[in-house]
């Protein structure tokens, strides 16, 4: 088991240790791969843009700050590129969005995703149907909304985090977030209402 950090192993393969890049590959192909998934809407995009990502990392290791943790890069990185994905292959129309765009809580916790009996899409679903209808709507928000629920929920990234990964400012974190948990909520509402063929 390899011990050393993430930053580590990206300053090694700067060093010329190729041996480096595969161990960081193997060590975020299930989390990275999962979120790509989820963000582009298939399993063979999320491999195209899992290795773009990883192709970037090579060709840009050289500008990446030591100092800083190599997880948000590498987030930004494959986020970045699921975004030209979505852009070339746009499969819907642009939805308007009619939640608040303002988050009045200040602090730094998440806000109460959907306060009500709408179940958090990371949380343990009972039977395929139930998690089938959390990713319909998940996957039914604009790219925009979908990408920073998933750093949220599913990577478990905070508000800097965030803000670092897609590079948009604190406020703009919390809008969003604010905005995608509304828009989540009224899809799965919408889900849940659906009535069974």
């Amino acid at each position: 088991m390899n011990t050393r950090t993430d930053e580590e192993l990206l300053c090694a393969y700067r060093e010329g240790e190729s041996e480096a890049l595969r161990l960081l590959i193997e060590r975020y192909r299930s989390e990275l791969f999962n979120f790509l998934v989820r963000f582009v809407g298939n399993r063979a995009a999320a491999e195209d843009v899992f290795q773009e990502a990883f192709l970037q990392i090579h060709l840009s290791a050289d500008s990446f700050d030591a100092t800083r943790r190599l997880k948000p890069w590498l987030f930004t990185i494959a986020a970045n590129k699921g975004r030209d994905y979505l852009r070339k292959h746009r499969r819907q129309a642009t939805m308007e969005l009619s939640a608040p765009l303002s988050s009045e809580d200040g602090s730094g916790e998440f806000i109460d995703l959907l306060e009500g009996d709408v179940p958090q899409p990371d949380s343990g679903l009972e039977g395929d149907e139930l998690a089938s209808q959390v990713r319909q709507a998940v996957d039914s928000l604009p790219a925009h909304l979908r990408e920073i629920l998933l750093l949220a929920y599913f990577q478990r990234f905070n508000y800097n985090q965030i803000a670092e990964a897609l590079g948009i400012p604190l406020g703009t974190v919390k809008s969003r977030l604010h905005s995608a948990v509304a828009t989540f909520k009224r899809k799965w509402e919408a889900i849940d209402e659906t009535p069974d063929a």
